[in-house]
């Protein structure tokens, strides 16, 4: 990686990169952790029975005065303009938008665009289409389970909209962005890509040694936590970096046909133990970009009235 956050292009290689459907990178050691609920990534020799990892904070539980549906409700979007006034370009969602509950925020992030500005001006652009909540405390799976706060984790506790990166396997990285509770974060775990496809594939296959006989898919470009991460050049640089405000990276408003799509709730990926089975991933359905199908969770009642009965 550069200072900057861009990865140098070398010769590429046939690494397989986060494994599953179309994966094009590979986990370089046995001995290393998981990305929080990343275990489905894994080939079959590094497959661990249990997730240690995660990213999230206190326990959200909805007081007496306020109906848990009110709190399970993704909030009205909030946009701040992105560049200066009369200038054209979309709005980017404000600090206000990211100031609600883990659960509504993982489900509102889902149809917004996250935009990422390469040092040399280039704009990439995604659809979020799948992403999970990790609401810390009690919830086992989570980075800041029982209130645990370290230097790694310290960007869950932060305000909301505070994003926090980390490195799995040494080389790669996952993103998250916080939420309101303490410490309680949404990962990020696909796009569907929408601008700078061509600069995406340079960017995954920047750790490859030799091309690959055939281009990626684009529906294979950011579908999974470390391969969105790479697609997009980001590294631990951006972790504790203000999304409301940072100039490298933000979100801007989705369709208003994706904001209204009813999300499908499922079990988060790779998660074992108490909190194996609580439907805390939420996807877009239909969409090829989404890097596990849960045709189960597809059959069942709709994705707010499981969550609002799952914590």
């Amino acid at each position: 990686m550069s200072p900057s956050g861009v990865p140098r292009l070398q010769p590429a290689a046939s690494h397989n990169a986060q494994p599953g459907p179309g994966s094009s990178l590979s986990f370089p050691r046995k001995n290393a952790k998981p990305p929080h609920g990343g275990a489905e990534e894994l080939p079959g020799p590094f497959r661990r029975s249990a997730s240690p990892l995660s990213s999230a904070s206190r326990f959200y539980r909805p007081d007496a005065a306020q109906p848990a549906a009110m709190l399970d409700a993704p909030r009205p979007l909030h946009t701040e303009a992105a560049r200066k006034p009369g200038s054209g370009s979309p709005a980017r969602l404000g600090a206000a938008y990211f100031d609600q509950p883990c659960i509504p925020l993982a489900k509102a992030l889902l149809g917004q665009i996250l935009v990422r500005k390469l040092p040399d001006g280039r704009e990439l652009r995604g659809r979020i289409v799948e992403t999970e909540a990790y609401l810390g405390g009690e919830d086992t799976a989570s980075h800041s389970r029982g209130g645990r706060r370290t230097l790694r984790n310290a960007a869950m506790f932060m305000r909301p909209g505070t994003l926090y990166v980390y490195q799995i396997y040494g080389i790669y990285y996952c993103m998250n962005v916080s939420s309101q509770g303490e410490g309680a974060a949404v990962l990020l775990r696909s796009l569907e890509p929408l601008q700078g496809l061509e600069a995406m594939r340079e960017l995954r296959l920047v750790r490859q040694r030799k091309a690959p006989a055939r281009p990626l898919k684009d529906w294979h470009l950011c579908n999974g936590p470390s391969k969105l991460c790479q697609a997009l050049a980001i590294d631990r640089s951006f972790d504790q970096q203000d999304m409301s405000c940072n100039s490298s990276m933000w979100l801007e408003p989705g369709l208003e046909a994706s904001r209204d799509q009813v999300p499908i709730c499922a079990p988060r990926i790779g998660i074992s133990g108490e909190w194996a089975q609580k439907p805390l991933r939420f996807y877009l359905q239909g969409n090829k970009c989404v890097s596990v199908i849960d045709k189960n969770a597809e059959g069942k009642l709709p994705c707010d009235a499981i969550t609002e009965k799952c914590v």
